[in-house]
């Protein structure tokens, strides 16, 4: 069609876009071969929609002046500029997200990585006596006070704790775990297979939804080396079922001289249940009942970051420390630093409840979320309007992250409709913006929870997702009546 050639004939060159100013005024930030190929990429777009354009009236509301295609490099190169990790909004209602990397860090945790990550440190060396010590001495003292244990150590993760526990005290003989907790864990990750891998046997007793102690007693044998509880903390069994308590299950391993060890999953220090929680078992819950070995995760309910951590009796820390394994499993100074400074936090539960992110969302009064949420619909209103709605929700939040799973809060989101414009494709802009948007898409709205955002993040949310939808309306604009993908 001969009227699609005048329009070819009109798409500015490239050094004419090139020489736009906003294109000028990145050139000392960003290389030229970036800003080069950004630009020949948004005038192949551009002839693409001529190309497909079924009339002329369709093509004049292409916009090709070198302004708003130098207006559309500058968002590219902003999408595709920058650290591929970066930090995200978490809109989504699931707090605990491991997409999402879990657990956000407090601000004390944040400096302490700062602090150590920018200088050298103490990391294995004794300033009393100037001797090399362990990266473990760190948090040691500190585990074990807030615990009750007589001994910790900290591996990269809580499925690494495990391994290095199974590895060091049944390699090669039996362990006895019921069938009921024989849990998967994320990334199709699952515990016999765990074991297995630590040269471990697994020996499963009992049913699905019922185990007795006389399962685990029948069980033993003089190959056996262990007896292992697992907390399901991902999933539950209600109803007709029957579990046995570590307490029972200490009892029967001194019967017979076989260590009782316990895998908590999420550990969590305070009693959540005072905040309207479900109860979840503490960490000192099973070091008081006597269980030999507990394990669990720095990142999830504790708040702090990844890492696998495994308290309890002396004698038997010492032989994993002694393993050689423990090396490659170890974690670095940051985590350590990390770790440390959100451990101190808990010497005041309310410090602790107050200053670690996730402690604070989930124990959230869901009438300040309505006042924030109201606050940002009115404003965010003001901006995006006609072009798109903004509305509030009360929608349930999920824990997530493998943690309380019957825990439903409730909380509020902001919602956003724009006519015309299917929400998954707002949903997939919001997570391209900068920084991301990560929403979750209900009857043809987008919603936004705010639980896991803090009141502080609320301008700067306020500002990316305004720009992301001004940024919408211009290409559907700009595009007749479409949004490019």
């Amino acid at each position: 069609m001969n009227y699609k050639q005048h329009f070819f004939r009109q798409l500015p060159a490239v050094d004419r876009i090139l020489q736009e100013e906003k294109l000028l005024a990145i050139g000392e930030k960003v290389p030229r071969g970036f800003i080069v190929q950004a630009v020949q990429d948004v005038i192949a777009e551009k002839r693409s929609l001529i190309s497909q354009a079924n009339s002329e009236k369709e093509l004049e509301l292409i916009n090709i002046s070198s302004v708003a295609l130098a207006e559309e490099a500058l968002r590219k190169i902003e999408e595709e500029s920058g650290n591929n990790l970066r930090r995200v909004f978490n809109a989504t209602g699931v707090i605990l997200h491991t997409n999402l990397g879990r657990s956000p860090l407090a601000a004390a945790a944040l400096e302490a990585v700062r602090d150590v990550g920018g200088a050298y440190s103490n990391l294995e060396l004794s300033l009393d006596s100037g001797r090399r010590s362990s990266r473990y001495d760190h948090v040691e003292d500190l585990l074990c006070r807030l615990t009750g244990a007589e001994a910790a150590l900290v591996v990269n993760n809580n499925a690494g704790a495990v391994f290095l526990a199974l590895n060091t005290l049944a390699r090669g003989k039996d362990v006895v775990v019921s069938r009921g907790e024989l849990v998967e864990i994320g990334g199709s990750f699952r515990l016999p297979e765990v074991m297995t891998s630590s040269g471990a046997a697994l020996v499963e007793v009992g049913t699905t939804n019922r185990t007795y102690l006389k399962d685990y007693r029948e069980a033993i044998t003089d190959n056996t080396a262990l007896l292992l509880k697992v907390h399901t903390s991902n999933y539950k069994i209600t109803g007709f079922s029957a579990a046995v308590p570590s307490h029972s299950l200490v009892n029967l391993g001194r019967e017979y001289g076989i260590p009782v060890m316990e895998d908590l999953g999420s550990g969590v220090l305070i009693d959540l249940s005072r905040y309207g929680l479900p109860y979840e078992p503490r960490v000192q819950d099973p070091v008081a009942a006597g269980v030999d070995l507990v394990t669990f995760s720095g990142d999830k309910l504790l708040g702090g970051p990844q890492a696998g951590l495994i308290i309890g009796k002396k004698v038997y820390l010492d032989k994993i420390k002694n393993n050689q394994l423990t090396r490659p499993l170890r974690i670095d100074k940051l985590t350590l630093a990390a770790l440390e400074a959100t451990l101190r936090l808990y010497l005041d539960e309310e410090k602790a409840r107050r200053d670690i992110p996730i402690l604070r969302m989930l124990t959230l009064p869901v009438e300040k979320l309505k006042t924030r949420a109201e606050m940002l619909s009115a404003k965010l209103e003001e901006k995006v309007a006609p072009f798109c709605q903004t509305g509030i929700a009360y929608e349930k939040a999920r824990v997530g992250g493998g943690s309380l799973p019957q825990a439903f809060l409730l909380s509020c989101q902001l919602t956003l409709q724009c006519p015309g414009i299917n929400a998954g494709k707002l949903a997939e802009r919001l997570r391209r913006a900068r920084p991301p948007v990560i929403v979750r898409v209900r009857k043809e709205k987008v919603l936004m929870d705010l639980r896991a955002i803090s009141e502080e993040e609320d301008s700067l949310l306020l500002d990316t997702v305004a720009r992301t939808l001004k940024d919408m309306e211009m290409d559907y604009n700009n595009n007749g009546g479409m949004l490019k993908k």
